[in-house]
């Protein structure tokens, strides 16, 4: 299984935060990206400069049959249609997939880093995967999300709200 994060804190000519996601899961189903499983909407303030928008984040399980490379090719021009624009890092953006883990592979270049490395440290994509895949375990960690939420600050635990909304498809 693939598990992804997908990302919003700025409005786009399509709508809302939540439009831009539903949005990109349209585009990944066109993709033959077969989606599985999508938890809530979770909402977290930007970091690490908490005066931007903010954020919006769902956790998506899917299959893909083809290699990572192919599945980050496809993110990235599903990211470029919705109107992502090169920004500085940790910016506000329309749309921002992360390949959090795929198939468990590990891989570490200067083009990939698998599993996404920031994974254990991210309550927005924590919460997510608890919430829709509580027997995943991080590839290296060897971890389940509710461990690695017990690990997190309780600024982190208690910043993060589930909303009551999922994604349109």
């Amino acid at each position: 299984m693939i598990h992804i994060n997908i990302g919003s804190n700025l409005e786009s000519i399509h709508g809302s935060k939540m439009d831009n996601i539903s949005i990109a899961i349209n585009l990944l189903q066109e993709a033959k990206v077969r989606i599985i499983e999508i938890s809530n909407f979770y909402e977290t303030p930007s970091y690490p400069n908490t005066n931007f928008p903010k954020f919006i984040n769902i956790g998506v399980l899917v299959n893909f049959e083809k290699d990572y490379t192919e599945f980050f090719r496809i993110t990235n021009l599903i990211e470029k249609k919705i109107g992502r624009i090169k920004a500085p890092k940790n910016h506000p953006r329309i749309i921002d997939i992360d390949i959090i883990d795929f198939k468990g592979f590990i891989k570490n270049t200067k083009k990939f880093i698998l599993p996404h490395p920031k994974t254990h440290l991210r309550n927005f994509v924590l919460y997510p995967i608890n919430q829709i895949d509580p027997k995943w375990s991080h590839p290296i960690l060897k971890k389940n999300a509710e461990f690695l939420i017990n690990k997190l600050s309780q600024k982190s635990r208690i910043e993060i709200t589930r909303l009551k909304k999922n994604v349109n498809i």
